[in-house]
């Protein structure tokens, strides 16, 4: 809501921030501006008053890294608890400059830059890496290398040092060894005498042994046997050879086989190292399928040079088998993943050949994950989603046994998928650890089972399943931090606006929050589980570094200030968010920002912003990702718009039935929403009908097509940045969960795609696109292009940025690309269009 001024002293400070924010803009605008109306707005940030120094001009916000740094990111604890250490660039500096190793003690205080010489050092002692059960040591991989870490002393040992890249160190139950993986295999290496075993041998396919001779064939090679005592002494002495070989080999373990084309890509041994679960995949990408060549324009040698990108959907699809291997024996038990439990369990490696056929879709599993074995090695926790995205499984694995059993499963005639979930590998899952030796082992995993993604736990044998939380609210996070008796959550259950994170012990019992506020907190408890390091912002301010007490209620002391004094001396917004309702009476989020919020008079036009990414959250109380839109939406209210910023449906942070309401249909629901979103502002905002224009990227850029498609009515003008405009051209692991196969359902494809829609034109679109965007591939709107040109349409144009990928890097492009969007809605619009009815302009 908004207020009067709290003090003549906080009015003058808005006159002056506003009124730079309105003759820089004015500046760009060509055009003259109502007179301003000094406001204080319980949405400003309140800082000290001062002369504003931060220009609101386009070339200003789009040089954002300059103003913003980057915030801190990879957290992380010294082992003795008394440093942070964080990845942290201020503001200040040039666009193309890159975060720092910094550190802060772990009270607070000033941080400190490592030099590139120290962090070189200090590598082996900063990497992430698995804690040994007596809390002694860390184990840590850096630069293709083990080291093992002295947690009091920080002392590292080299344990290797080898051209081979070895990598993933977890220590065995007992601590007296480490599990790494080195090229296509697993290892152990024995701390106390330094000797390193091959745990697994895993190889590529098995030659083919020669068919034995038929027919004519046979008839020779049996008269060279008859006649040629010469080529009988050679088979002689070739069978004893292989006899030999046998059983110089009778003792050594079995070699895993893969097929042509897979690869082991994890392991994860039971803490005895007696078995080891390997989880081997293939991309499905054969010698008879394409992929796209990407052109890079500019280069160094003046030549143009391809990168090979993915193929489209359809036409590939990573898929997994999962394996248990006995490390004495390499004896191997293929898991059946397909089935309900009933008759699941291991099979036989020729068996699972046949799985692994294309030509047995029925079978295959784009995900076959190992989520870890329990604390005595009797149980592994195994998690499988089928090749079309539509059901997830979870298993317990019985190691004596070799059976399976089936845990929980979720169907969804969408597709499965929110918060904890790893389409690539397991998500939030995990064994609670034992209460008492022989117990039965217990595993928690999370759900959307109720239409929010919520905590579960079960024990191994399937009975006792109970939630651990429930309602209206989505768990976002969870895991058991080192040395806790509790779950540390991240939830969004105050409110879907703001995240915080919350302890709870592992019956559900006694959640409490830890900490309070409007926004987002990230946190990294210290080793003694006391203290915290707050990765905090606000929607309004960037993140920052905070330490903390781990308790309820407790008090952040900030560490960093990222952005610069300018940038901070600015005014920005704490956007109000508001509801609208949708045609079908479901009420939609939407951040708004209004010219009088800035003291200025609207103009009577309206531009609604689409987020990219389709499930991506973006109303909300925390620092959006789109931080140069959102100064640009600023900038675009100064001027006299009103803009709306929308969580349509699809989009992330409202459940399940939020999420897969574009099913089969992309530019259905979550194009309607944006219709009625600019129907609101008609309604309640005072916008003209007929002046509203619409932009966004990616799948912003999308809707925005479909926008000026199929409902040429509701915007005049849109902004479709590097967008998709055939669906059948994008990649599969996004496409394929969504609208199935092209091939399989052409309707969902041909609905959802703005390519066969071209023809509603009737507003005027800017499409612009970087020319080595290797996600949404140039083709897709140059195949636009084409059809545009075909179709006669005149009301469109083009941009084009030859060295910038999706995510545009330059600030040259970033100003150009929304100079001209802005340009647009001035001409179709905004000010420029008043003045030319008025017969005052061009």
């Amino acid at each position: 809501m908004r207020s009067s001024p709290h003090s003549p002293r906080a009015a003058a400070w808005i006159v002056t921030a506003s009124s730079a924010a309105w003759i820089a803009a004015a500046a760009i605008a060509g055009a003259g501006a109502p007179p301003l109306q000094a406001q204080h707005l319980a949405r400003f940030e309140p800082v000290p008053a001062r002369a504003n120094d931060f220009p609101l001009t386009l070339e200003s916000i789009m040089r954002g890294p300059e103003h913003i740094g980057q915030a801190p990111a990879g957290v992380n604890w010294s082992d003795d608890g008394e440093w942070i250490y964080f990845r942290w660039l201020p503001g200040g500096g040039e666009w193309h400059d890159t975060p720092s190793l910094h550190r802060v003690r772990a009270t607070g205080g000033t941080p400190e830059r490592i030099d590139d010489e120290t962090e070189l050092e200090l590598g082996p002692v900063l990497a992430f890496g698995d804690v040994s059960p007596d809390g002694r040591w860390r184990a840590t991989s850096f630069d293709g290398d083990i080291y093992l870490i002295e947690r009091a002393t920080a002392a590292a040992r080299r344990l290797t040092h080898t051209e081979a890249g070895e990598t993933g160190p977890v220590f065995s139950g007992d601590g007296v060894s480490i599990f790494f993986h080195r090229g296509n295999n697993l290892f152990a290496f024995d701390i106390d005498d330094g000797e390193i075993r091959q745990l697994t041998s895993i190889g590529g396919p098995e030659p083919a042994e020669e068919p034995e001779a038929e027919g004519h064939g046979a008839f020779l090679e049996e008269q060279q046997r008859e006649l040629f005592e010469h080529i009988r002494v050679r088979e002689i002495r070739e069978e004893r050879a292989e006899a030999r070989r046998e059983l110089r080999e009778s003792g050594r373990r079995e070699t895993l086989h893969l097929a042509q084309g897979e690869n082991a890509q994890g392991f994860v041994a039971d803490p005895t190292g007696s078995r080891v679960a390997v989880t081997v995949s293939r991309g499905g990408f054969d010698g008879d399928g394409r992929r796209t060549d990407i052109p890079l324009w500019v280069t160094e040698s003046g030549y143009t040079e391809n990168t090979e990108m993915r193929a489209k959907v359809g036409d590939e699809q990573s898929v997994s088998r999962l394996a248990v291997v006995s490390t004495a024996t390499g004896e191997v038990d293929w898991l059946d993943l397909t089935a309900d439990g009933s008759d699941a369990g291991a099979g036989s490696e020729a068996d699972s050949e046949d799985d692994a056929s294309e030509d047995a879709d029925d079978d295959r599993l784009a995900v076959a994950s190992f989520a870890g074995w329990d604390e005595t090695g009797a149980h592994g926790l195994v998690f499988a989603v089928d090749y079309d995205y539509k059901t997830w499984r979870l298993y317990a694995y019985e190691a004596a046994t070799g059976e399976l059993r089936l845990l929980d499963t979720l169907y969804d005639e969408a597709w499965v998928g929110g918060p904890c979930f790893g389409f690539q590998g397991a998500g939030c899952m995990g064994w609670l650890p034992s209460e008492e030796a022989g117990a039965m082992p217990r595993a928690w995993y999370v759900s959307e089972a109720t239409g929010y993604a919520h905590l579960y736990a079960i024990d191994a044998d399937g009975g006792n399943r109970e939630a651990l939380t429930a309602g209206d609210w989505e768990l976002l996070g969870a895991t058991i931090p080192d040395g806790w008796d509790a779950f540390l959550l991240q939830t969004s259950e105050l409110s879907p606006f703001d995240q915080h994170p919350w302890r709870m012990d592992f019956d559900g019992s006694d959640r409490v929050q830890l900490l309070d506020g409007e926004g987002s907190f990230a946190v990294t408890p210290s080793p003694d589980g006391r203290r915290f390091a707050v990765v905090h912002s606000r929607s309004n301010r960037p993140a920052e570094l905070y330490v903390a007490d781990v308790g309820p209620g407790a008090d952040m002391t900030q560490v960093t200030t990222t952005p610069t004094e300018a940038w901070l001396g600015f005014p920005w917004l704490r956007p109000e968010i508001i509801h609208f309702e949708a045609r079908d009476g479901v009420d939609v989020p939407a951040r708004i920002y209004r010219p009088s919020d800035f003291g200025v008079e609207a103009n009577g036009a309206g531009v609604v912003f689409v987020h990219g990414a389709g499930y991506l959250h973006n109303v909300h109380n925390w620092w959006s990702n789109y931080y140069r839109e959102y100064m640009f939406h600023h900038f675009l209210a100064a001027q006299g718009y009103t803009v709306l910023d929308i969580d349509y449906r699809g989009s992330a942070g409202y459940g399940r039935d939020w999420r897969t309401a574009i099913y089969r249909h992309m530019g259905g629901w979550d194009l309607s929403d944006q219709v009625d979103g600019a129907e609101y502002l008609v309604r309640e905002e005072g916008v003209e009908a007929g002046r509203l224009g619409i932009y966004g990227g990616s799948y912003g850029g999308f809707i925005t097509l479909m926008a000026l498609f199929t409902e040429p009515a509701a915007f005049a003008a849109g902004g479709a940045l590097r967008s998709v405009t055939d669906w059948a051209h994008y990649n599969h692991w996004y496409t394929s969960r969504i609208l199935n196969l092209p091939h399989e359902d052409e309707e969902a494809y041909r609905q959802s795609s703005p390519i066969y829609f071209a023809e509603g034109l009737e507003g005027h679109l800017l499409m612009a696109h970087g020319m080595y965007d290797t996600n949404v591939h140039f083709s897709d709107v140059v195949r636009l292009a084409q059809r545009l040109i075909e179709l006669g349409k005149e009301n469109w144009e083009m941009a084009v940025y030859p060295v910038e990928n999706h995510g545009f890097a330059e600030p040259s492009s970033w100003a150009d690309e929304y100079r001209r969007i802005y340009d647009l809605f001035e001409r179709v619009i905004g000010g420029r269009r008043a003045a030319s009815a008025d017969g005052a302009g061009g």
